[in-house]
C-alpha cells in the first residue's frame, strides 16, 4: 500500500508541474493516470519499490528505472499511443505478455537487466513497424529468436545478449538496412552458420556486432566486409573456422576486433596492419601459427593485444615496445623463443603482462623496464626457460602489482628480500624453479598475500616463525628441503584453505593449532619426518576435503575425533607407525572417496561400515596387522589383492583374492581332533613337497629359470660390474633383448642361476644418467604387482645399470605386432588394459609420491610367465605435486604418436598426459594399428580413424585377429564401450580426459558384464 501511495504522490506532483490536463485516481492498490494528449511519465532512479500496478494502463508514456518487481501487467497493451517503454534495470519477472503486440506506435522498448523468463512470442513485433530500439539484454529469456524481428524495417538497435536463446538466427535479422547495433552474445545456445553473401547478409549501417559466447560455426561471414561503418566485431567463444579474413583490413573504422576462442587456423594476415585505428585485437585460444607479421607495427593505437593459447613461433617482435597505448599484453601458451625484448614496457602503460607457457630463454633483465609501468597489476612468466637469478629490482614494481607468477622455469639463486616492497601483492608463485637459500623474513611482512607458492625448489632452513603474520593467506605451498619444527603460529592463519608442506624434512610434532584452522580444505604434510601422536583436539574443520599425513613417523592410535571430518573425501595416513584399531567414529566419514592406511601397525578387524561408503572407490589397507573376515559388498566387491596384502590373518572375501575361508564358529568340537591330526598331515605334506621340489629343481637346471628361490637375496645385495659382465657373457649380442634411447637391455644369468634383465645405460649421454636417476627415484618405494621392480643397481662413475626381473613373454609391442606373438583374445586384452590401468592408478593416486610415467606405450608393458602385464621403463618419469589439474615441465620428450598434445607442444606433463598415452595404447591394442602406421598421413590419425567409425561402424576398425576368435555379434556390445574409453582418455583437451581411477572402474565393469555374458 505504501508503494502505491508513493507512486500516486509522485504522479500528482508531476501533474502540478505539467501543462497538460491529466486525471489521477488512487485506490489503496493502484495508481491511475491518463489524458487526451501526449504526455510522459519519467521516474528515473526514483527510489520506488514494489510491483507494477495494472492500472498504469491508462498512461500514455512510461519510463520507470527503479527497483520494481512483479510481472508486466497485460493491460499495458491498452497504451495504444505509447511510443517509449523503458523499464530497464528493475527486478521485473515473468513472461513477456503478448498484449505488447497492440502497441503499434512504439519506437523504443527497453527491458534490459531484469528477470524476465520464457520465450518471446513469434508474432510479438509483427505490428510494431515504427520500432527503432529493442533491448531485452541481461534477462533469462529462452526459446528461439522471433522471426518477426526481421520485419522491423526502422530498427537501429537490437540487443538480446545474455539470455538463454537457442537455435539459428533468422536470416531476416541479417537483412535490416538501418540496423546499427546487433548484440546476441552471451546466450551460449545460438547455433548454425552466419550466411556470408550479399543476398543473405546485408547490414550496410552496422556499427557493432556482438555474437560472442554462442555455438556459431562455419566461416566468419563475408558480408561483414561490406559494413563500412563497423567499429566493433566481437564474435569470440564460438566455433568459427578457417583463416583470419584479409578483408578485415578494408574496414577503416574498426576499433575492436575479437575473434578469440574459435577454430581459426593459419597465420595472422599481414593486411591486419592496415587497420591503423584498431584499439583491441583478440585472437586468443585459436589454432593460429607462424610468425607475428612485421606489418602489425603500424597498429600504434593498440591498447589491448590478446594472442595467447595459439601456436605462434619465432621471437617476440621488438616493435611491441613502441605501442605507447598498450595496456594488455597477453602472448602466453604459444611457442615463442629467444629472449624477451628489454624495451617492453618503456611506454609505462602496460597493466596486464603475461608471456607464460612459451620457450623463452635468457635472464629477467626486461623486468627493469617493465617495473616502470605505473598501473601494472599482473606479471606472468610461467613455464618458460628463463635462467639466472630473480633480480633485486623485482621489488621496484609499483604498488599496483597484485599478481606475480614465475612458475616452472630454471631460475636459481636466492629469493630477493626486495620482494617485500610489493606491499599490495596478493599472489606470489615461484614454484618449480631451482631457487635456494632461506625464505627472507621480510616476506612475512606482505600481509595482503592470499597465495604463497614456493614449492618444487631447493629452499632450505626453517619456515620463518613469523609466518603467522600473513593472516590473509589462503594458499601456502612450501614443499622444498625445509627442516626443523612446524611453526606453532600456523594456527593464526585463520583464512588458510590449502596447506601443502610435503616433501620436506620437518621433524617436529604436528601443532594442535593446525587442526583449529576452520577454513582448511586441503592439508598435505606427507613425506616429512613428523613424529608423535596425531592431535586429539581438531576443532571444527567443517570444510576439510583432503588430508595427507603419509610417509612420516607418526605413532599411536588414530583419534576418535578424526570421525568429525565428515566432509573429507581423501584421507591418507599410510607409511607411518600408527597402531590400534579403526575408530568407531570413522563410520561418520560417509563422503570418503579414497582411504589409505597402508604400511602401519593397525590391528583388529576391517570395519563393516567401510562397505557401506557408497562414494569410496579407493581403499588401501595393506601391510598392517588386520585380522578376521573381509567385509562383503561395496568397495570390497572390486578390491584388489594389493589393497589387502600384508595382513596374513585376514580371511574370506571374494574368491579371486585368494584368502583362506573364515573358520566357522561351530567348529570348536573338532579342534581336539585337529590337535593330533594336524602334525601328522604336516609331516606327510612336507615329505611329498620336498620330493616334488627336488624333482622340479632337477628339471629346472635343464632350462632357464625365471625366478629362483634366491630372488629375495638379489634384492639385498650389491652386484658388481664383473658380476654383470659374467651374467651377460660380456654383453653378448645373443643376450641382447632390446635397445632404447639411453642404453641397451641384456638377458643375464646370475651366479645362483637367477635369470634377470640388465638395463645398461649409455654413459656418454647426459640424459641417460638423468634417466637412471629418474627410474630409481620413481620406483624406490613403489610396490605393485603390475609395476616392474628394480632388484638392485650397479653404479659408479663410469658405469650404471639396473637389474630387473626377467620377463619371459616379452612386451605388448612384441605380442601385438610380431608373428610369433600370442593370439590375444578379447578377455586377455581386457586383462592387459586392467593391469596397466591399476598400475597407473597406483602411481597417480596411491603411491607416496605422484609419479608420471611420461612414456606409456606397448613396448614399455612387459609380461611375466603368466601373462600378467607390468609397466616398465621409468627413464623419463616425473614426480608431480598438487591436485588433478597440476602440471610439470618435462624436458625429455616421450614417443611420437603416444604423447599428449600439451606434452609434445609445450612440454607440460600431468596425470592427464599419461591418460592420453593410455588411451592411444588402448586403441592400438584393439585395432592392431600403431599410431605411426603408414596409413595415418596428413590430418588422419589413429584416434580420428576410430572416431570416424564410432559407434555404428566400430567393427570396421577392430583387429581382424580378434574377430577370428570371437564373433562380431558377441563382441559388438562390449567393443563399443572399450573404444569409447579409449576416445575419452585420448581427448585433445586434458580436462575432458578420464582419470586412471575412473578407467579402472569402467574397465572392471566391462569385464564383469562380458564374463556374465559368456
Amino acid at each position: 500500500m505504501a508503494t502505491s501511495i508513493m507512486i500516486t504522490l509522485l504522479l500528482y506532483l508531476w501533474f502540478l508541474a505539467s501543462s497538460t490536463s491529466i486525471a489521477i485516481a488512487s485506490t489503496p492498490d493502484s495508481v491511475t493516470a491518463g489524458n487526451g494528449s501526449d504526455t510522459d511519465l519519467v521516474l528515473h532512479d526514483v527510489p520506488l519499490q514494489g510491483s507494477i500496478s495494472p492500472h498504469l494502463g491508462n498512461l500514455s508514456f512510461l519510463t520507470l528505472r527503479n527497483s520494481l518487481s512483479g510481472v508486466i501487467p497485460p493491460v499495458v497493451g491498452n497504451l495504444t499511443r505509447l511510443e517509449v517503454v523503458d523499464m530497464g534495470h528493475n527486478s521485473i519477472s515473468g513472461q513477456i505478455p503478448l498484449e505488447l503486440q497492440k502497441l503499434h506506435n512504439l519506437r523504443h522498448i527497453d527491458f534490459i537487466t531484469n528477470h524476465l523468463t520464457g520465450p518471446l512470442p513469434n508474432d510479438l513485433f509483427s505490428n510494431n513497424s515504427k520500432l527503432q530500439y529493442l533491448d531485452f539484454g541481461n534477462n533469462s529469456l529462452t526459446g528461439t529468436l522471433p522471426y518477426s524481428v526481421g520485419s522491423l524495417g526502422m530498427l537501429q538497435h537490437l540487443d538480446f545478449q545474455a539470455n538463454h536463446f537457442s537455435g539459428p538466427v533468422p536470416t531476416t535479422i541479417l537483412n535490416m538496412s538501418k540496423l546499427q547495433i546487433l548484440s546476441l552474445g552471451g546466450n551460449w545456445g545460438l547455433t548454425g552458420t552466419i550466411p556470408g553473401n550479399n543476398n543473405t547478409f546485408n547490414l550496410p549501417m552496422l556499427q557493432i556486432i556482438a555474437l560472442f559466447e554462442n555455438r556459431f560455426m562455419g566461416q566468419i561471414p563475408l558480408g561483414l566486409a561490406n559494413c563500412k561503418y563497423i567499429k566493433i566485431i566481437s564474435i569470440g567463444e564460438n566455433s568459427f573456422e578457417g583463416p583470419v579474413p584479409t578483408w578485415l583490413s578494408k574496414l577503416p573504422d574498426l576499433l575492436f576486433l575479437d575473434l578469440g576462442s574459435n577454430n581459426l587456423i593459419g597465420q595472422i594476415p599481414s593486411a591486419l596492419g592496415n587497420i591503423t585505428n584498431l584499439v583491441s585485437l583478440g585472437l586468443q585460444s585459436c589454432i593460429l601459427s607462424g610468425l607475428i607479421p612485421q606489418e602489425l607495427r603500424q597498429l600504434q593505437q593498440l591498447n589491448a593485444l590478446y594472442l595467447d593459447h595459439n601456436h605462434f613461433t619465432g621471437s617476440i617482435p621488438t616493435f611491441f615496445a613502441n605501442f605507447s597505448e598498450l595496456t594488455v599484453f597477453l602472448i602466453g601458451a604459444n611457442s615463442f623463443t629467444g629472449s624477451v625484448p628489454t624495451a617492453l614496457g618503456r611506454s609505462g602503460s602496460i597493466e596486464w603482462f603475461n608471456i607464460g607457457g612459451n620457450y623463452l630463454q635468457g635472464s629477467l633483465d626486461f623486468l627493469a623496464t617493465l617495473s616502470n609501468c605505473r598501473n601494472i597489476w599482473e606479471v606472468g612468466l610461467d613455464f618458460n626457460y628463463f635462467t639466472g637469478v630473480l633480480p633485486d629490482y623485482v621489488g621496484n614494481f609499483f604498488s599496483t602489482l597484485i599478481n606475480f607468477y614465475a612458475v616452472g622455469s630454471k631460475l636459481s639463486g636466492e629469493i630477493p628480500a626486495t620482494l617485500s616492497n610489493l606491499s599490495n601483492l596478493i599472489s606470489l608463485d615461484l614454484s618449480e624453479n631451482q631457487l635456494t637459500g632461506n625464505i627472507p623474513e621480510s616476506i612475512m611482512l606482505m600481509d595482503k598475500l592470499t597465495t604463497l607458492n614456493l614449492s618444487g625448489n631447493s629452499l632450505s632452513g626453517s619456515i620463518p616463525r613469523q609466518i603467522g603474520q600473513l593472516r590473509n593467506l589462503q594458499t601456502l605451498m612450501l614443499n622444498n628441503n625445509f627442516s626443523g619444527a612446524l611453526p606453532n603460529n600456523l594456527g593464526n592463519l585463520s583464512n588458510l584453505q590449502y596447506l601443502v608442506l610435503s616433501k620436506n624434512h620437518m621433524s617436529s610434532t604436528i601443532p594442535a593449532s593446525l587442526f583449529h584452522m576452520n577454513s582448511l580444505i586441503t592439508v598435505d604434510l606427507s613425506q616429512n619426518s613428523l613424529e608423535g601422536a596425531l592431535p586429539v583436539d581438531i576443532g571444527q574443520l567443517n570444510h576439510i576435503d583432503r588430508i595427507n599425513l603419509s610417509a612420516n613417523r607418526l605413532f599411536g592410535r588414530i583419534p576418535d575425533s578424526f570421525g568429525q571430518f565428515i566432509m573429507t573425501t581423501y584421507l591418507n595416513l599410510s607409511h607411518n607407525s600408527l597402531n590400534g584399531s579403526f575408530p568407531n567414529s570413522f563410520d561418520k566419514l560417509i563422503n570418503l572417496q579414497s582411504l589409505d592406511v597402508s604400511y602401519n601397525f593397525l590391528s583388529g578387524t576391517i570395519p563393516q561400515y567401510l562397505a557401506n561408503f557408497t562414494d569410496l572407490f579407493s581403499l588401501n589397507l595393506s601391510f598392517n596387522n588386520l585380522h578376521g573376515p573381509i567385509p562383503e559388498g561395496g568397495i570390497f566387491a572390486n578390491i584388489t589383492l594389493q589393497s589387502l596384502m600384508g595382513n596374513p590373518a585376514l580371511c574370506g572375501g571374494v574368491p579371486r583374492l585368494g584368502f583362506m575361508p573364515c573358520k566357522s564358529n561351530n567348529n570348536s568340537n573338532k579342534r581336539h581332533i585337529l590337535k593330533f591330526l594336524l602334525p601328522s598331515v604336516i609331516i606327510v605334506v612336507g615329505v611329498i613337497s620336498t620330493c616334488m621340489y627336488m624333482m622340479m629343481r632337477k628339471k629346472a637346471k635343464q632350462e632357464d629359470r625365471i625366478i629362483s628361490p634366491d630372488m629375495e637375496d638379489v634384492l639385498n645385495r650389491l652386484i658388481s660390474y664383473h658380476d654383470i659382465v659374467r651374467a651377460t657373457d660380456n654383453f653378448s649380442e645373443t643376450n641382447l633383448l632390446g635397445a632404447g634411447s639411453f642404453g641397451k637391455v641384456f638377458k643375464g644369468q646370475l651366479n645362483d642361476g637367477t635369470m634377470v634383465a640388465i638395463k645398461v645405460l649409455n654413459m656418454e649421454l647426459e640424459q641417460a644418467v638423468r634417466s637412471f636417476d629418474s627410474e630409481c627415484h620413481a620406483l624406490r618405494m613403489a610396490r605393485h604387482r603390475n609395476l616392474i621392480r628394480i632388484l638392485t643397481t650397479c653404479s659408479n662413475l663410469d658405469f650404471r645399470a639396473l637389474v630387473l626381473p626377467y620377463m619371459p613373454k616379452g612386451s605388448l609391442e612384441t605380442q601385438l605386432h610380431s608373428e610369433g606373438g600370442e593370439q590375444l583374445g578379447f578377455l586377455q586384452r581386457l586383462d592387459i588394459l586392467l593391469d596397466v590401468s591399476m598400475a597407473m592408478e597406483y602411481l597417480h593416486y596411491h603411491h607416496c609420491e605422484v609419479v608420471l610415467h611420461c612414456d606409456l606405450k606397448p613396448s614399455n608393458v612387459l609380461f611375466d610367465q603368466d601373462m600378467v602385464a607390468l609397466v616398465a621403463d621409468f627413464g623419463i618419469a616425473k614426480l608431480l605435486c598438487g591436485d588433478d589439474n597440476s602440471v610439470i615441465s618435462a624436458s625429455m620428450p616421450g614417443t611420437i604418436g603416444y604423447m599428449a598434445p600439451e606434452y609434445g607442444l609445450v612440454g607440460k606433463a600431468s596425470r592427464k598426459s599419461d591418460a592420453f598415452s593410455y588411451g592411444i595404447m588402448l586403441l592400438e591394442l584393439f585395432t592392431g594399428k600403431r599410431p605411426t602406421d603408414p596409413m595415418f598421413v596428413g590430418e588422419l590419425s589413429l584416434r580420428q580413424w576410430v572416431t570416424s567409425a564410432f559407434p555404428s561402424n566400430v567393427m570396421d576398425v577392430v583387429d581382424n585377429r580378434l574377430l577370428v576368435q570371437d564373433s562380431s555379434s558377441s563382441l559388438n556390445n562390449f567393443i563399443v564401450p572399450v573404444f569409447e574409453l579409449g576416445l575419452l582418455c585420448s581427448h585433445e583437451l586434458p580436462d575432458q580426459r578420464m582419470t586412471m581411477s575412473e578407467v579402472v572402474v569402467r574397465l572392471a565393469k566391462i569385464k564383469k558384464d562380458y564374463m556374465a555374458s559368456v
